[in-house]
């Protein structure tokens, strides 16, 4: 009498099915947020962070004081080497020139030069403009590249971060509702 030997499951077999099923739970549930693109910020609801930049005009860079004067504006982190940047600048000069809304510019590890031909080129909607050579302002802001923008009330606490460019989409729909007093977020 031959019995067959009874084989053993080998649990090592069973690992990767696992692991790929585990996976897939994993990105599933990640793509069911409700916009998987946003990246949460912990700086909503918090003052904006000082601010040290360096003169790009013959203006003086924005200071803290002027984070906080009292006024809803936007802060923006941008670029000349960022294509992005150039997207959004017909945007923000419509904000600046004919809605009358204050935009401050920090302009992020560049060159003056280049910074400056960048201003003449694509236009400078802003109202005050530093430079962040080093990137230290950009780490302590939270940005996590260029262009970013941020919605300041008053009192210089962020109400909005918006990464990327800035589109007619965008302003309508996010920034503006914000600035009106009529945002639901």
């Amino acid at each position: 009498m031959n019995e067959t030997p009874k084989k053993k499951l080998n649990v090592f077999l069973a690992l990767p099915p696992l692991f790929f099923f585990g996976m897939a739970l994993l990105f599933y549930v990640g793509l069911q947020r409700d916009n998987p693109n946003a990246l949460p910020s912990q700086f909503i609801g918090q003052t904006a962070p000082p601010v040290n930049l360096t003169d790009l005009r013959a203006d003086p860079a924005p200071t803290d004081a002027d984070l906080r004067n009292g006024n809803m504006q936007l802060v923006n982190f941008w670029a000349s080497w960022c294509a992005p940047c150039r997207a959004e600048a017909p945007i923000l000069e419509r904000m600046a020139d004919d809605m009358g809304i204050a935009i401050i510019g920090i302009n992020y590890k560049d060159q003056p030069a280049q910074a400056q031909s960048f201003l003449d080129r694509f236009g400078d909607p802003f109202i005050k403009i530093g430079t962040d050579f080093t990137g230290r302002n950009a780490i302590e802001w939270g940005v996590t590249g260029v262009p970013e923008t941020f919605v300041l009330d008053g009192d210089g606490t962020i109400l909005l971060r918006y990464p990327g460019p800035i589109t007619q989409d965008i302003l309508d729909n996010r920034i503006l509702p914000l600035l009106n007093g009529t945002a639901t977020e």
